[in-house]
């Protein structure tokens, strides 16, 4: 799972680059480019990352079967070619590049993929991303805890090939292939156990870049070029170095003075660099949304869910709080998210707005649920991550539901973000501003957060009417893509009206980019890889 991306100590920031250079400095290959992260990685482990943070510092140190060219296009990479599966779209057989090398020299196995994927469905290891192999045969055995990991259809059928067998077609396989499946070295994971991944000196790379000097819970590390990269010749810079900046104020100061190459904005910031050719701007592949605890007895009312959609204006929210290109939900899917197999329209286009701004009747549904709650007054807390973004978003909440809810007291819990994700995860929460970014195009991903069958359902909100359209959804050998659309639209729609998830935006990404840096692109669905940047 990509759990939504969550800054205070700008003088250490600036201080710990400050002895980078400038944009201006030198042009060559050895020069290191400076970059910043909004927040904390929770791991380095490919088989349980399920922040942004994590996703994007794998993402740079590994490469998977397919990874994206620099356009974001699935291409071949640690595979020797994209293949079409066969026996009906189920089984899926990749040879490995005989050059492809971890950063110790060793050869990249079958087993190696094998090793991670099995980790990754294997209850023991908790891994929040465990749905993206639900295709996979025995997937649901295994993580019912029904049959052994080793049962799960991913084989290694010798040293150099991998087959993948589905219990059912897969179309959207290549982007979870290109940016959530990983290999972990194998002999390195049989020494660390679940302590893999804790840190650069307990994972090992076999990207373009190795990672050096996480500790796990530092602020600074860098990417170090792998020399033993299959595709090393292309990699034009030498080191990235990585600060967590969580302030913008500070990563745009950073930029301005010329210690940082590539940072991200937000709020304020967006709108200050609104004319300056060096901010890119892109909605993303993700959606922020409100998650209910359904297992409390006020957030489980729906009257409560449908009050709290109901005091938020999307339009004020985005253009006047925000004011960072983010886009207003109409739905839990983000626009840009699939588009109808016959007609080509957009999925968030296509299902329409279904939510709206009425303060008079979420008034109205506040009453009603306290009446039939038999309370007249209630405290609830607001967990969010400690980012800009998400702050004043949650202050925006506070003040519009504590105006036109009467007895509600709502209190802002913020806290970085890897523990903003466990708390949620031990459901230690009331309401949670949560997100999503997914790594495929398709709204099931989004609405698989709703599904009470769901591993990344925090909520638990367990609706059996919703669930057994998920289920039909995921039956891909019985209904064809066309009747699949209609039961993702019928899903969505119910959803969004019950408030089983609460969205709010569609989040946008802002960066700003030197000049003197090539290569960096940015899709919906992917942000800049290094391994394409290259000096002007």
């Amino acid at each position: 799972m990509k759990k939504l991306l969550g800054l205070g100590f700008g003088l250490l920031a600036v201080a710990a680059l400050a002895g980078c250079g400038t944009t201006e400095a030198h042009s060559s290959a050895d020069k290191a480019l400076n970059v910043t992260m909004v927040g904390n990685p929770a791991t380095a482990d490919p088989a349980i990352s399920g922040d942004s943070n994590s996703s994007s510092m794998i993402g740079q140190t590994e490469e998977g079967l397919y990874t994206l060219n620099e356009s974001g296009k699935v291409v071949a990479g640690v595979a020797e070619k994209v293949v079409k599966p066969t026996k009906d779209g189920t089984v899926y057989t990749f040879k490995i590049k005989q050059n492809a090398k971890w950063q110790n020299g060793d050869p990249v196995t079958a087993q190696d993929f094998v090793t991670s994927m099995d980790w990754q469905v294997n209850p023991q290891s908790k891994s929040q991303v465990a749905n993206k192999l639900q295709y996979v045969k025995n997937y649901a055995a295994i993580q019912a805890g029904k049959q052994d990991p080793s049962t799960f259809g991913v084989k290694a059928l010798d040293k150099h090939t991998l087959q993948i067998t589905l219990s059912k077609p897969q179309p959207w396989l290549p982007d979870i292939l290109a940016t959530a499946v990983y290999p972990m070295k194998t002999d390195l994971f049989k020494k660390y156990g679940n302590k893999y991944g804790t840190s650069s000196e307990k994972t090992m790379s076999e990207g373009a870049y190795k990672l050096v000097g996480w500790s796990g819970a530092n602020d600074s590390w860098s990417y170090v070029k792998n020399d033993h990269y299959w595709n090393a010749k292309n990699v034009k810079i030498k080191k990235i170095n990585v600060q967590v900046v969580k302030d913008p104020g500070t990563s745009s100061n950073l930029f301005k003075s010329g210690k940082v190459q590539e940072t991200t904005l937000s709020g304020q910031y967006i709108k200050q660099n609104a004319n300056n050719p060096e901010m890119t701007t892109t909605l993303n592949s993700s959606m922020r949304f409100l998650e209910f605890n359904d297992k409390r007895t006020v957030t489980h009312n729906t009257k409560v869910r449908q009050a709290f959609s109901y005091v938020v204006d999307r339009n004020a929210l985005t253009k006047n709080v925000l004011q960072d290109g983010s886009a207003a939900a109409k739905s839990l899917i983000p626009s840009g998210d699939g588009n109808n197999p016959q007609t080509g329209e957009d999925f968030s286009k296509e299902v329409g707005n279904l939510v709206s701004y009425n303060p008079d009747k979420a008034t109205k549904l506040w009453n009603e649920a306290k009446k039939e709650l038999g309370i007249k007054k209630a405290s609830l807390e607001l967990l969010t991550a400690d980012t800009d973004e998400q702050k004043h978003t949650a202050q925006y909440l506070q003040q519009q539901a504590q105006k036109y809810m009467p007895g509600l007291t709502l209190t802002i819990k913020s806290m970085p973000l890897a523990q903003q994700i466990a708390k949620g995860a031990a459901e230690n929460f009331d309401i949670d501003l949560d997100g999503w970014t997914t790594d495929f195009r398709d709204p099931a991903d989004f609405l698989q957060m709703a599904d009470g069958t769901s591993s990344v359902n925090f909520t638990k909100w367990n609706n059996a009417h919703f669930t057994d359209l998920m289920n039909e959804v995921s039956d891909t050998a019985s209904h064809t893509t066309e009747q699949r659309w209609t039961l993702m639209k019928e899903a969505d729609t119910y959803v969004t009206k019950q408030a089983g998830l609460v969205p709010l935006y569609q989040q946008a990404k802002a960066h700003l980019v030197s000049k003197s840096v090539g290569g960096l692109k940015y899709t919906m669905m992917s942000d800049a890889q290094y391994k394409y940047a290259y000096w002007k």
